[in-house]
């Protein structure tokens, strides 16, 4: 199935961004004519220029239009906070998967709670390993709703699950809360993220939201000391 126009059309700004072809602190062609060259509606053209807002890439002048931020700070392990593209796109470029375990049970009270679920809603829990590099990225536990997301199996978590949600079961991802934390380092940790007992973890817990507000995950990702992780948050206004 193709992307949604407002996809492609993210991509495409982004990659002009990426080539120089849009350079940094000059404007963008206004919405109308980007919609007529790229041949889609102007609310097309705007919604991609929100998310692309959002992310950092741009940001809108008061009465002038559409600006090129200077320069967007991307390193390889720095990701938006709220990021919701999947981590192949979000780094840009090739993440792999290792998947530990695959299994359908009923929800611990916890999961119950985050997701909304009755004790006797089946759940699947994930945890696979994330690598970019050759090297262990991060390690993420994962619990999500059957009845929201059914038939899944563990070949969906080789690759981008939030790519899948996107063009195979057309799920637009709302939002969702997310807690960082410093942790020691556990058996997981030291097994698969190549991480000593000592070492400090940062800890990413989440629960996520559909567009229509039903909370469909619910995470926990740690990622290793030696990798040097951050998360990066973007709150800048513009007039």
């Amino acid at each position: 199935m193709s992307e949604p126009k407002y996809v492609q059309i993210i991509e495409v700004i982004k990659q002009r961004i990426k080539e120089d072809i849009y350079l940094p602190g000059e404007m963008l062609p206004n919405q109308n004519d980007l919609a007529t060259e790229l041949g889609v509606s102007r609310m097309t053209v705007k919604k991609s220029l929100d998310i692309l807002g959002k992310d950092g890439y741009v940001y809108s002048k008061r009465g002038a239009g559409t600006v090129v931020r200077k320069r967007m700070a991307h390193k390889l392990n720095s990701l938006p906070i709220g990021g919701y593209d999947g981590l192949s796109k979000e780094l840009g470029g090739p993440v792999t998967s290792q998947v530990i375990k695959f299994a359908i049970h009923f929800p611990s009270l916890e999961v119950q709670q985050a997701l909304e679920l009755d004790k006797n809603d089946p759940v699947y829990e994930i945890r696979r390993l994330r690598i970019v590099n050759g090297q262990p990225y991060g390690l993420e536990h994962t619990f999500l709703p059957l009845k929201i997301i059914p038939d899944l199996n563990s070949d969906i978590f080789l690759g981008s699950f939030y790519q899948f949600l996107h063009h195979d079961r057309k799920l637009e991802i709302g939002g969702a809360q997310r807690s960082l934390s410093a942790e020691k380092a556990d058996g997981y940790d030291q097994k698969y993220l190549k991480s000593y007992p000592t070492d400090p973890i940062l800890q990413v817990k989440q629960i996520v939201y559909l567009k229509d507000g039903r909370p469909f995950e619910i995470s926990i990702n740690r990622h290793p000391y030696a990798q040097h992780h951050t998360y990066t948050y973007l709150d800048v206004k513009h007039n």
